[in-house]
């Protein structure tokens, strides 16, 4: 990508904001950006920094799935954004070899290192066989079984009792940050640093994690010199990067340090460990730089996705009380609870009986994908079933997010939350091509944990539903934060009663 001067970037800021200025006056109108000489349509993405998602949704819906953003001419950041299933079905299966994360994305995601998400070729295909090699292990899904419920019996309920004897408003995805961040720390690091417990104390790695995800989605749309800038400055998001990398490394490094590396089957950083050592891998660092962006790429899959999703699944049943109920008599039903209403844990094998569960997580996933976008560029020139040109190295960016929300693709009730859509005819979960439903990604670079986010986040929900009556807490706003991972910007704030 071609890099613009200092002096002409500041040149450009009045002319900048007096259109943003203009934009504001003119009120609604169409969607569509205006491209303005000199700044392109940098203008309507600075008016809409902070609804982005929305904003590239209305512009799709608008301009047939796939729309060229023109960025200011001195900078060179032209960007093709798209929710067009056959563009994405192209890029992430069809082509895939074509798209690479190539060099652009490992500098966006610099701070995520060697680890599985901004790897390449041969470094990503190391770290996938591995990671499914664990994930396959004959001991894996008893001992995922085993630390789920533990964590719910030792955590989960003792915290919610306490907020709820309390009195006090609880913040749902605050709960869910700190269950998945101490459950995917165990299974990584084979480290419990209990983030959920009655304290609720404040830990640096972990609330990094939903530092980084704004800025890095501004990273995206941002010319590159203006957030090298910042960076350099260390100001603004930037200095929130800045922050959240030394957190990770002052978090992680002790823990990954071959004496912590106990000789177990399931340690998954051992197995990393087994295949650096044997294969000349071409990462950035030493053994222990591989490891710690290792852990970090799983920390950031196990923590983030998994929370998100449970945070707005508990939104979407709070606004749709019907929901509610058809929710607590699958539960009962099901796994039996009706009789003696005594409640008690279940199986990987009950939990797939859970059908209006997994359709209301899907819906959770349509509506809410937790990784919203995904940033692609090719190693060749191509053509996209749309009729889009993109050059070598352009860059494409896929709106998973608009993906659920686009009528052409999930038909006129693509904003209702209705987990029906996901059942069979003959009583069975439907399932959806991954280009139509890209929650978990597509083709070759699928998402490795599908399975096992889908039992946690099961068992997780069961559990609360069948216990505690939930209420949003009146006036507290709940909206998507415009950042990589799809967060509720202010928390989801509920109250909690038992249920008798």
């Amino acid at each position: 990508m071609a890099i613009f001067g200092y002096p002409e970037f500041l040149l450009s800021i009045p002319l900048i904001l007096y259109l943003v200025y203009l934009l504001n006056r003119r009120g609604k109108k169409r969607p569509e950006p205006t491209n303005w000489p000199v700044v392109g349509m940098l203008p309507a993405i600075l008016q809409n920094l902070r609804r982005l998602h929305d904003y590239a949704t209305e512009v799709l819906a608008e301009c047939g799935g796939t729309y060229v953003v023109k960025g200011p001419w001195f900078c060179n950041i032209n960007l093709v954004f798209t929710s067009d299933p056959a563009n994405i079905h192209h890029v992430l299966s069809k082509n895939f070899s074509n798209y690479p994360k190539g060099p652009e994305f490992r500098k966006i995601f610099e701070i995520l290192g060697d680890g599985i998400f901004s790897a390449d070729f041969e470094l990503w295909e190391i770290h996938r066989k591995t990671t499914l090699s664990q994930l396959n292990h004959a001991k894996f899904g008893t001992s995922l079984e085993g630390a789920v419920w533990h964590k719910v019996e030792t955590a989960l309920l003792p915290v919610l009792d306490y907020l709820c004897k309390q009195g006090r408003d609880v913040d749902l995805q605050d709960i869910f940050q700190r269950f998945t961040f101490d459950n995917i720390c165990k299974l990584v690091l084979d480290y419990d640093p209990r983030s959920l417990c009655v304290e609720l104390p404040y830990i640096p790695c972990e609330k990094a994690f939903s530092n980084i995800t704004e800025p890095l989605l501004h990273r995206h749309v941002i010319p590159e010199t203006i957030w090298k800038l910042l960076k350099w400055l260390n100001i603004g998001g930037e200095k929130k990067l800045n922050e959240a990398a030394k957190a990770f490394d002052d978090f992680i490094y002790p823990l990954v340090s071959s004496k912590n590396l106990e000789e177990n089957d399931l340690n998954m950083l051992r197995a990393f460990r087994k295949v650096y050592q044997e294969k000349s891998i071409g990462a950035r660092g030493d053994l222990r730089d591989f490891l710690k962006d290792t852990a970090l790429s799983l920390m950031l899959a196990g923590r983030d996705t998994t929370s998100t999703c449970l945070t707005w699944l508990f939104w979407l049943i709070a606004v749709n009380p019907c929901a509610e109920i058809k929710f607590r008599e699958e539960i009962e039903t099901e796994l039996k609870l009706k009789d003696d209403k005594k409640w008690r844990f279940f199986n990987v094998e009950e939990s797939w009986k859970l059908r209006f569960l997994h359709g209301a997580l899907c819906e959770s996933l349509r509506l809410f994908p937790p990784v919203a976008m995904e940033h692609k560029a090719p190693i060749r020139p191509d053509v996209l079933p749309s009729g889009h040109y993109l050059g070598e190295n352009a860059k494409l960016i896929f709106s998973f997010y608009s993906v659920g929300r686009m009528e052409s693709v999930w038909g006129k009730d693509c904003l209702e939350f209705r987990p029906e859509r996901w059942f069979t005819p003959t009583g069975g979960v439907k399932q959806e091509p991954s280009y139509k439903f890209p929650a978990f990604n597509a083709g070759p670079r699928t998402c490795l944990g599908k399975e096992m986010a889908f039992v946690q986040m099961k068992m997780v929900a069961a559990t609360i539903m069948y216990h505690y009556n939930i209420q949003l807490v009146e006036g507290h706003p709940v909206a998507p934060r415009d950042s990589i991972i799809l967060q509720a910007r202010h928390g989801l704030k509920v109250r909690l009663s038992k249920r008798c």
